[in-house]
């Protein structure tokens, strides 16, 4: 049988890159989404053929329809019929609290972060599952801790377009269950990747239950057991990856 395809949206930086590299060396070709930076990309992409997988860079962004369906269908074209997907793309928007938050900036980060993950889980369904000739295989949605902890003061639009992931996700693992594709979500808590705002990183490793911030691959072990055969029996699932947080 083939090597499984596997799309990670936001795939050129943070824990999205670790993604890719990662299920590179697990045996999957990767294909590697982003959006404005190249270079980073082409890095991601170049790791995961040293690992001995095919991959590709695609460039798009994950909050516009015609986007999506140009990327999807380059996999298609590139590497095969997708088994695999991980929603990775996401932004928090700028920091403030919810009476002085620009409204245009709030749509921004709603559209990316939920209608993102629900305009690519509407493309990855038809191709993934038995029922419509696919492999079967399985998705991972990208939460956040800020799901149950709320973001008070800095991200609350952030926080609610995660909760509406991790609702996705149980919604969707009860609906696809019977067609070979598990959904499952995971919270990444304190992590040091370039979401942060300067300094936020720093300001709260220290208050983290296990003292410190989290890795990106850390959080993309979890992702890539979630998308493994090993997890045969876990869809539904929330995992927090947050240190106690």
């Amino acid at each position: 049988m083939s090597a499984p395809v596997l799309l990670v949206t936001g795939g050129s930086r943070g824990i999205g890159a670790a993604v890719c590299r990662l299920a590179g060396r697990r045996g999957y070709d990767v294909a590697v989404n982003y959006m404005r930076d190249a270079a980073a990309a082409d890095a991601v992409v170049t790791a995961v053929k040293a690992a001995g997988r095919r991959a590709v860079a695609l460039q798009g962004d994950m909050a516009k329809e015609d986007d999506v369906a140009r990327v999807f269908a380059a996999v298609d074209r590139e590497l095969g019929r997708l088994t695999h997907l991980v929603y990775s793309a996401g932004i928090t928007g700028s920091p403030a609290r919810l009476e002085t938050a620009d409204a245009q900036m709030m749509r921004e980060v709603i559209d990316l972060n939920l209608m993102g993950a629900l305009l690519c889980m509407k493309a990855a369904i038809p191709r993934i599952s038995t029922r419509q000739g696919g492999r079967g295989g399985a998705a991972v949605l990208l939460s956040s801790a800020a799901a149950t902890l709320g973001a008070p003061g800095e991200y609350v639009w952030y926080a609610a377009s995660k909760g509406a992931i991790d609702s996705m996700t149980v919604g969707l693992s009860k609906e696809l269950a019977g067609e070979g594709i598990r959904v499952n979500s995971v919270q990444p808590g304190l992590i040091e990747t370039e979401i942060h705002a300067p300094g936020r990183v720093e300001r709260l490793g220290p208050t983290v239950p296990l003292g410190r911030a989290g890795t990106a691959e850390e959080v993309a072990e979890t992702i890539l057991f979630l998308l493994s055969d090993a997890a045969s029996y876990t869809t539904g699932a929330i995992i927090r990856v947050g240190g106690g947080r």
